[in-house]
């Protein structure tokens, strides 16, 4: 059972993530929060938060929701989903007034005219990507935020998927009554990222933004239990072996900077017990196995209970 903390002289947040993301850590979330630093959960206080790859940002949500955090920083390489952020930050009642309306004409239509619609949207969302401004914020930023949203609503699944060119290439799905806009999510997912600067860039820009004290969560995209698991592609650069090396240098190297870190990752023993891959790139630091839904899998009978890894340095 998740251990209840009481938000002390702040007003309450109750943000949710505005997207379904593959990877997302809502249902990790009781292992994780029972595994924060003591000195978070006694004093409620997080002076400075960093997440190299915020993702759909279940942990970051729960934290603004639950504690009070100074400051935070949010990294990730899928611009996408910068742009997302960014927006819900800048312009979310412009992005709610966009959402309205797509929502009003998309249930307005029938199925046959939904899936067609939905396509369009798609098709037009990824025409943008040759000439779209991701270096500078402007106001074509919260149009494609909003397909952005509507997509990953209709979506098969609730994907987000990109193939090399940097396309979205998840197909429709059929979803009876799907809420494209929760208007009351937006203003408090807009409140938890008051104080919290949004980057895109790779993992290891994060560490100009980490010191002594810092509380560093790392959720980066699963190494895959095997051959045909491979669903990695949150961002069309991908995520290998040499990534998660590159990675356990940054987290030794945050380490001695006196941070605290938290790090989750698949399991390979799943499918290997004499994987051990990650058990000897975190050597002597604190690997826990936990028990964790695999919720994507496109076969059913694939979807259950396995093994996932949370590794702390304290």
């Amino acid at each position: 059972m998740m251990t209840q903390f009481k938000l002390m002289g702040a007003e309450k947040i109750n943000a949710k993530p505005f997207l379904k993301w593959a990877g997302g850590k809502t249902q990790l979330l009781d292992e994780l929060i029972n595994r924060l630093p003591e000195v978070v959960k006694d004093t409620g206080i997080i002076e400075s938060y960093i997440e190299p790859f915020v993702g759909g940002g279940a942990m970051f949500f729960y934290l603004k929701n639950n504690f009070r955090i100074r400051n935070s920083f949010l990294f990730d390489v899928n611009p996408e989903l910068v742009v997302g952020y960014t927006v819900m930050q800048k312009d979310h009642k412009k992005l709610t007034y966009f959402l309205q309306e797509i929502e009003k004409e998309y249930l307005s239509k029938s199925d046959e005219e939904r899936e067609k619609y939905y396509y369009e949207v798609r098709d037009k969302y990824n025409h943008q990507v040759s000439n779209f401004d991701y270096s500078c914020y402007n106001n074509s930023w919260v149009e494609r935020a909003s397909y952005l949203v509507f997509l990953n609503k209709t979506c098969f699944n609730g994907l987000f998927r990109q193939n090399k060119k940097g396309h979205f290439n998840v197909p429709y799905g059929s979803y009876k009554n799907p809420r494209v806009c929760c208007t009351e999510n937006i203003v408090e997912v807009n409140r938890a990222l008051r104080n919290t600067e949004i980057f895109c860039g790779d993992f290891s820009e994060s560490g100009k933004y980490i010191e002594k004290g810092s509380f560093v969560y790392f959720d980066p995209p699963y190494r895959p239990l095997n051959a045909t698991a491979s669903f990695t592609d949150y961002a069309k650069e991908g995520f290998d072996d040499k990534d998660q090396k590159r990675l356990v240098k940054f987290f030794k190297d945050m380490d001695k900077r006196g941070a605290y870190l938290m790090l989750s990752n698949s399991d390979p023993k799943n499918e290997n017990p004499e994987d051990n891959f990650f058990d000897q790139l975190y050597k002597g630091y604190t690997i826990n196995r936990v028990l964790a839904s695999r919720m994507i899998n496109c076969q059913g009978s694939k979807r259950g209970h396995i093994s996932e890894l949370i590794i702390t340095n304290y």
